[in-house]
């Protein structure tokens, strides 16, 4: 299996995805580096202003390290959770991540077609460069969520969530940390934003509720509408219990970093949350995920769900994460890389790679399922 790609140099690299597709995230970003242009990659790698919480994400899982149990029995390995009446054969969900046509023309469809080859749930971005429609077309049958940003016209996001149960979306995952766009300085240098070029728009542009927002509908209306409504500084928990009752569908908080909005989030009904900084894009200078990950996990007590986002890289930091409680971990920029430099087989070889590391991680750790990870010693810095 071999594909081509155009570096930001325009010289077209080659790679075997049998012998040459890196393996290592580090060698996965470089290579995404080479395939794409200054200004889109520095949006997907970047954080919001200095990048202290997007470098502290992944260097704080050096604070944690697992006591391995030895001389136990692991060869009937079952990687396998059941959440929300589902059960998926591995504790990994691709995050939403928006506008990846940055990083590969067939995007989203690319990405949730090799998830669904590994039966990994895909949570698709409510900033899309496709539609929900366009994505149950091309993985009929396969496992999605949809995460929705909430609009400021709320007909759009019940609509949205309605467009999503139809096209039969397992969960909604509802951002709640991104009422604002974070302060990133890095594409404030570049003047780039993927909105504004049309990469996000997928959901939007199909969406009667949104049309019908608009004064008149062209590219300069479509973009402004998309602003409007997904800057939303009032957003609050009269909107998660509307939500929550407008939809059957399970219904799941992303960005949860303190413990009391966890419970909170228990108190008004909600299904799960995410444990998540937004891989370090919104708000600098906060809490590691990983760091935040024990408390929220204590204080749910096995109530809902706890997923984890923003950190992992390799199997090894899913299975820390799970040892500290998490339920599923959610994974992000590797697979954004990876789609960069070999498109939809670049995405597979990647998910075919990190489950190889998380299977070998589990034994050689000594457990053979994913809920004797949580009973591991872990020993923190």
């Amino acid at each position: 299996m071999s594909f081509s790609y155009k570096s930001n140099d325009n010289v077209v690299q080659s790679i075997d995805t049998e012998d040459n597709f890196p393996i290592s995230f580090e060698k996965i970003e470089t290579a995404a580096k080479q395939a794409m242009s200054k200004s889109a990659f520095s949006y997907i790698a970047s954080g919001a202003g200095g990048e202290e919480t997007a470098k502290k994400n992944t260097d704080a899982f050096k604070n944690y390290s697992i006591v391995p149990r030895l001389l136990n029995d692991v060869s009937n390995l079952n990687t396998s959770i059941t959440m929300f009446g589902h059960t998926y054969p591995t504790p990994l969900l691709l995050a939403p991540v928006g506008v990846l046509k940055l990083a590969d023309e067939q995007g989203d469809l690319a990405v949730a077609r090799a998830a669904a080859k590994y039966d990994v749930p895909y949570i698709q971005s409510t900033v899309s460069s496709y539609s929900i429609e366009d994505v149950a077309q091309a993985t009929s049958g396969s496992s999605k969520w949809f995460q929705l940003y909430w609009c400021n016209h709320e007909e759009i996001s019940f609509n949205m969530v309605k467009r999503a149960e139809e096209a039969g979306y397992e969960a909604i995952v509802l951002t709640i940390d991104t009422i604002t766009l974070g302060y990133r300085e890095k594409d404030l240098h570049h003047r780039f934003s993927p909105l504004a070029l049309g990469y996000g728009q997928g959901n939007f542009e199909s969406d009667r509720e949104f049309l019908s927002s608009l004064s008149e509908i062209n590219s300069h209306t479509i973009l402004q509408g998309i602003i409007d409504n997904i800057n939303y500084p009032a957003l609050n928990w009269k909107h998660v219990k509307k939500l929550k009752e407008s939809t059957s569908l399970p219904i799941i908080l992303k960005g949860v970093l303190h413990p009391e909005d966890a419970l909170q989030a228990i108190e008004y009904g909600i299904d799960g949350v995410i444990v998540s900084n937004h891989g370090g894009r919104q708000l600098d200078g906060v809490i590691s995920s990983i760091d935040a990950l024990p408390d929220i996990v204590k204080v749910v007590d096995s109530q809902v769900p706890v997923l984890f986002d923003s950190g992992i890289r390799r199997g090894i930091d899913a299975i820390k994460a799970l040892a500290l409680g998490a339920d599923a971990v959610l994974i992000g920029r590797p697979y954004v890389y990876s789609l960069a430099v070999g498109g939809e087989e670049g995405v597979e070889q990647f998910l075919a790679n990190f489950l190889q590391d998380l299977q070998t991680s589990m034994m050689l750790s000594g457990v053979k399922n994913v809920k004797e990870l949580c009973q591991l010693n872990m020993v923190g810095v």
